[in-house]
């Protein structure tokens, strides 16, 4: 289990199209908050036509941003570059020149066999020559992971190859909307992804694969206005959490501090947690009740929940 509070400080991360000409403007003026990560997108969000152009539309951005830290005081949120396949990192990181050290690393979309290997080489190679780290976080949403007769496989093989740069993968990231898509299947403002059974039982699979080892974060919640909006949001947080995500993909800035706030640790958890961790070990028993006699705590069962617990409440803080 990832045991440093870096892994979990992604938190709500914002998805914006990296050429959008308002970002910067937005995180220097402080607009978006002061609890939240970015990434900035190259992908999905941007017309085929018109990569080289998002571009340079995103150095511009990456530009102003860095000037003004001379002169503004503002929160500067973790930024990541959503890309379309390895050589956009070399061709980005050599162009951003001093200005990539604004950058906590790269979003690795449609991770597959046929492409990681090009991608844990780039994010090697680079972290060789920064002078800071360089993260990744691949997104599994690609159609291969469908198909149960080699999903197991593709999933393990996959966490062979990441295994060997573990210390730079923040998260692992899902893509909910792709893999609906990929069905034909869509949800509405009063439906968690978690009761579309072919999509969260791959939602299963990861986190067994890999929710022992990696911080495994949510799908994103498309819905950011109507009547149901936020208690939908809310709802499905929850289901998110029992089913062992941490943090979640947002493309409203409304939404974040709905996932912030879901996220808080209760008060009765944070208790547990340290008593479980502070716990005598010399005692002759391993069990109590709670601080409230409620529920009972067990050093023996309980330290991994406490661990996170403890590490969850110093990114979100105590509700």
């Amino acid at each position: 289990m990832k045991d440093l509070p870096i892994y979990y400080r992604v938190g709500a991360l914002l998805y914006c199209p990296a050429n959008s000409e308002s970002i910067s403007s937005s995180i220097i003026n402080n607009k978006l908050g002061t609890h939240y990560s970015l990434a900035l997108c190259l992908e999905d969000t941007i017309n085929d036509n018109f990569v080289l152009e998002a571009e340079d539309l995103l150095y511009k951005s990456l530009v102003q941003i860095w000037k003004a830290q001379n002169t503004h005081d503002f929160f500067l949120p973790d930024i990541f570059i959503r890309v379309r396949n390895a050589a956009q990192i070399y061709r980005l990181h050599d162009r951003f020149g001093e200005i990539r050290q604004l950058l906590s690393g790269y979003i690795v979309p449609k991770f597959s066999l046929e492409n990681a290997d090009s991608y844990i080489n780039a994010i090697m190679k680079l972290n060789e020559i920064s002078s800071k780290p360089v993260y990744m976080m691949p997104i599994y949403e690609s159609a291969s992971i469908i198909d149960l007769r080699t999903r197991y496989d593709i999933l393990y093989t996959l966490k062979e190859k990441i295994d060997a740069i573990e210390d730079r993968i923040l998260n692992i990231r899902v893509g909910g909307n792709d893999l609906c898509h990929t069905f034909g299947f869509r949800r509405h403002d009063n439906e968690s992804i978690h009761r579309i059974q072919p999509v969260s039982h791959i939602f299963s699979d990861i986190n067994t694969v890999y929710g022992l080892d990696y911080v495994v974060s949510g799908p994103v919640w498309e819905y950011f206005n109507g009547e149901n909006w936020e208690q939908g949001l809310r709802n499905e947080i929850e289901d998110d959490k029992l089913c062992g995500f941490t943090g979640k993909t947002v493309i409203h800035p409304k939404q974040i501090s709905i996932v912030n706030d879901a996220y808080k640790v209760t008060k009765d958890d944070y208790e547990s947690a340290k008593s479980i961790l502070n716990w005598d070990a010399s005692s002759h028993s391993y069990v109590a009740s709670d601080i409230n006699k409620q529920r009972m705590d067990e050093y023996k069962t309980h330290t991994n929940w406490a661990r996170k617990i403890l590490l969850m409440s110093e990114t979100f803080g105590i509700r």
